[in-house]
């Protein structure tokens, strides 16, 4: 992938006060890099070069901005260890709600069966029966969400964020030219 950018500052998040190395990415650039990486194949390695018409006073020589590809990393990182956070607190959630559902369809269930030999033939014998078994498998509703479908999407972005961390930089000099991220024209390579 390819980016234009008239300065190296265009891809920092203007407001953030950290030195550039722990700066957040500006947000139509995160946006831009994680929509990029997300439609290539999971297997496929990315490769970032970013174009750069201005290049910072540090000098001209590719050490020199091996700190723009350590800042790139380094916020991605950070994004993977936050995905790490919310996926463990999600899965968290699952086991408490899952042992809470679990106990409260063993109540339900429980106490639908002791009520099998009290009044059997009454309609609301029968009502209270299936209000009960109903109730208590609607109670395993929200451990089956997160355990069947919530978690994967959660798990995609975390190894999203991983590759993104571990993406090769390189910053080239190409003068004369003024597309942008922010101004959204970018060309892919």
């Amino acid at each position: 992938m390819q980016i234009h950018l008239r300065t190296i500052e265009q891809l920092f998040n203007t407001l953030d006060p950290s030195p550039f190395h722990e700066r957040d990415l500006d947000a139509d650039a995160e946006d831009f890099l994680v929509g990029w990486a997300s439609e290539l194949p999971h297997r496929q390695e990315l490769h970032l070069v970013l174009e750069v018409e201005a290049l910072p006073a540090a000098g001209g020589s590719d050490a020199s901005h091996a700190w723009v590809g350590e800042a790139i990393r380094h916020y991605f990182a950070g994004r993977a260890l936050a995905t790490r956070q919310v996926l463990r607190h999600l899965l968290r959630k699952g086991r408490i709600t899952l042992t809470i559902g679990c106990v409260f369809l063993l109540a339900c269930l429980t106490l639908a069966h002791a009520l099998s030999g009290v009044a059997p033939g009454s309609l609301w014998h029968g009502a209270l029966r299936e209000s009960l078994s109903i109730g208590g498998w609607v109670a395993m509703w929200q451990p089956l969400q997160i355990y069947l479908y919530d978690w994967w999407p959660v798990r995609e972005q975390l190894a999203l964020y991983r590759r993104l961390s571990l993406m090769p930089v390189e910053v080239v000099a190409v003068p004369g030219r003024l597309t942008s991220v922010n101004s959204r024209a970018v060309r892919a390579g």
